[in-house]
Formats: structure tokens, sequence, C-alpha cells
């Protein structure tokens, strides 16, 4: 059974656990929830594509509304990353009751988001579906599919908080729990629910949606039962300090999850000219790299709760080294992804669409360009882990808003104009080569700034 710490247990084993055994204790369940998450995601495409009626059509629906799911996850993760930010710096000062009232303020807003979010969705769907990229074809698995996502966006934005909370409080075992639980069930469900049903995309939506439910459940429990911070209604505030301190915490987050959705539509905009089977490939590749950034992602997610109870407690030669033991084994993990990507790009485009050869060919060329270029963002997660968790918010914002943002979109505007197919493959690679250029200054400049402020801490 895993042990339950108090507040005090949990301090001390924050500030003073050697760091590569508690980072890697932290990232483990992160890790295994965050790739678990993917292999869902997945799911939904891979069995979607084995439709024999417009298997490639509803591939790419599944593409057109992941951006939104981004919209929704965007939600949840400002709030869930703005408040878990704070929580861990609060835990570090020692201030409970202020924590209290910051998770519950996360967690009541993100509900509330969502709602409102289902009801504008479900009024608009159509123009919303075309808007988000869908062709005539794709338009009707997309809606089928659409409709039963947004009806759970309140509890799905709701549960990205609930996984924050957990995490930046130390406690990412129990996070993993409602996470991998929710994510095996989608995986169970969704051959059930699309053949065995004969519900086809409508299944895969449904699957998301009951999965996710049982997801924030489980997380809803673990927050009661083992959380060093309870959801409390009463604890629910509109205070001005608190939800400015929320928000600038999760800026850089909202900026990177909205992006995405933002940068998921223009890619499919981009792709439609050349006619289903490239969204489908593009969808492919997207999802096939949101899988092996989300093992960066985890092990970077073990990396916060540690780098921000000790900056609260002015342990900054500890987040320093928490920093550079991140970043080496991240740079090491992403090569080793990259390689076995472009080695293996036609194999892992097959198993998605076997089929269709036009989707092997798209999808192989795009996989392998930004294999090249994908190590680079092991440096560019890490820094901007590390800006949001101090508290440096207009670097972290700066960088959360480059890859997808900044980058991204000017490049999928214009190449594709000039290059054709060539620059919708070619968009992602260049955007991720010009990001790292950005994040290293950056990164160089607030690790200076740490390592005088642990010279001083020696020093005192």
């Amino acid at each position: 059974m895993h042990k339950v710490l108090t507040a005090e247990e949990r301090y001390t084993q924050m500030t003073e656990t050697p760091i590569p055994r508690l980072v890697t204790t932290l990232a483990v369940p992160t890790v295994i929830s965050m790739l678990i998450t993917a292999v869902y995601n997945l799911a939904d495409t891979f069995f979607v594509g084995k439709i024999s009626l417009g298997g490639t059509s509803a591939t790419g629906a599944v593409g057109v509304v992941f951006s939104l799911m981004a919209i929704i996850q965007a939600i949840g993760f400002t709030l869930g990353m703005g408040s878990g930010n704070y929580i861990s710096r609060l835990l570090g000062e020692k201030n409970q009751s202020a924590a209290e009232k910051v998770a519950a303020t996360g967690f009541f807003t993100a509900c509330l988001a969502g709602f409102f979010l289902t009801l504008c969705g479900i009024l608009c769907l159509e123009p919303l579906i075309l808007l988000l990229g869908a062709t005539e074809t794709i338009l009707p698995y997309a809606k089928d599919y659409a409709f039963y996502i947004l009806l759970a966006a309140p509890y799905m934005a709701a549960a990205f908080v609930l996984n924050n909370i957990l995490r930046f409080q130390g406690n990412a075992f129990y996070a993993m729990l409602g996470i991998g639980t929710g994510g095996i069930l989608n995986i169970l469900l969704d051959p059930i629910f699309i053949f065995q049903l004969d519900m086809g995309i409508k299944g895969a939506a449904l699957a998301t949606v009951l999965s996710q439910l049982v997801s924030f459940t489980i997380l809803l429990i673990q927050c009661q039962k083992h959380g060093t911070i309870p959801i409390r209604l009463h604890n629910f505030t509109f205070d001005k300090t608190i939800y400015s301190t929320i928000l600038r915490g999760g800026v850089p987050s909202f900026y990177r999850q909205s992006l995405s959705s933002i940068a998921t539509i223009c890619l499919n905009h981009g792709a439609k000219p050349f006619g289903d089977p490239a969204i489908a490939a593009m969808t492919i590749v997207t999802k096939m790299f949101m899988f092996a950034l989300s093992a960066l992602l985890g092990f970077g997610q073990g990396f916060q709760p540690v780098c921000g109870f000790n900056y609260g407690a002015k342990k900054y030669s500890r987040v320093l080294e928490a920093f550079w033991f991140c970043l080496k084994v991240a740079a090491v993990m992403l090569l080793v992804l990259s390689l076995l990507g472009f080695i293996f790009a036609p194999d892992i485009m097959r198993l998605f669409r076997a089929e269709d050869l036009t989707v092997i060919e798209m999808g192989s060329f795009a996989l392998r360009a930004q294999c090249l270029t994908f190590p680079f963002m092991s440096l560019v997660v890490m820094a901007n882990m590390l800006l949001q968790t101090i508290g440096k918010n207009k670097e972290a914002s700066l960088l959360a808003l480059s890859r997808q943002g900044l980058f991204f979109l000017p490049v999928i505007l214009i190449l594709p104009h000039y290059l054709d197919m060539l620059g919708v493959q070619l968009s992602q690679p260049i955007a991720d080569s010009i990001t790292f250029c950005v994040a290293l200054p950056i990164a160089v400049k607030v690790l200076h700034e740490l390592k005088k402020q642990a010279q001083q801490e020696e020093v005192s």
C-alpha cells in the first residue's frame, strides 16, 4: 500500500531527499499516466482507422476534433498548472489554509468554464466543426465525435485540475491511479463500442467520455482521501489575488494548449487542399509525436513539484540540481525515440492505415522530418517548466507562445502555398528549430540567476 505522508513529512521529503531518487520517484507515476493518456488518444485513431467504410475520413475526423479537446485541455491545464504551481510554493512556505482556497477555486472554476464550453459548442456544432478544418466528407464523422466530447467538457477540464493538484503536492502516485484507470478503460471500450456494438466513430467518442468520467471520479476521491489538500466548496472564493496568481501561473499552459488547438486547426486547413489522406496522415504523425512528447512531459512533471517546493523553501541549489538532472535524462530520451521513429516511420504509419498507401507515404516523410528536430524539445520543455514553476511568467509565456504560435502558425499558413504538401510536412520541424534558438538564451539567463541565488544560499 502506498504510504500517505503528513504535510510535514511531505515537506521533509521534497526538501531533503537526494534529487535523482526524488525526481525519479515522482516522475515514474506521471510518465506512466501521461503514456497511458497518449495511448488511449492513439487508440481512438487506431480503431477508428479500422472502420471498413470511411476509415480515412473517420481518422481525419479524430484529428479535427482533437483541436476541440485541446481547448478543453487548455482550460484544465491553465487552472490546474496555475493552481498547482501556486500550491507547491505555498506548501513550501507551510501555508496550508491558503493552499486549500487555491485548490477549491481552481477546481470549481474549471467546472464552470467547461459547462460554458459545452453550451456554446452544442448550440454551434456544425459551424464549429467546419471552423476546425473538416472537409465535407469528414464533417458527419466529426460532428458525431465532437457532440459526445462537448458533453464531457466540464468534468474533463476539472479532471486536469485535480491531476495537477495531486501532482504538485507530491502525490503523483494517486494522480496516476485516476488517469491510468480511465486510460486503460478507454482502450478496452473502444473495440467493444466501435465494432461489437457497431457504433462506429460514435462508439470511440462514447468510450472516451465514459473513461474520462471514471478518471474524474477516481481523482476526486483520491483528493478527498489522500491529498494533503481536500476539495471543499466552502473554500471556493472569487478572491482577485488568488485568481490573479492562478492565471499568471497558468497563462503559459493556456498559451501552449490553446495554441496547440489553433495549430491543429491550421494544420488541418493546410492539409485540406491535398484531400482526406493528407489530413489523416498529419493526424497520425501529430498523435505519434504527442505520444513521444507525453513521456517527456511526464518526466518534467516529476521535476515541477520538486522545483516548486524547494524554490518556495529558498533551496536554490536543489532547484538547479533537479533541472540539470532532468535535462540530461530528457535529451537522451528524445534522442532515442527520434532515432526509432526515423527508422520505423513507414511501419508506424501502416499500423494505422495499412490500406492507404498515400497516407503511409505522406506520413512517413513528415514523421522522419520531425524526428530530426524533435530532440531540441528537451531543452524547450524543461526550461518552460522551470520558468513556469518559479514564477518567471513572462519568459515562460514567451516560450509557450513560440513553438505552436509565433513560429508554427506563420510557417503553416505561408509555406504550403509555395511547397504544396511538402510545406505542410516541414512546418513543425522548422518551428521546432527556431523555438530552440529562442529557448537557449532565456534558459542560460535564468540558470545564471539561480546560480547566484544558490551561492548566496551557501554563504548564509
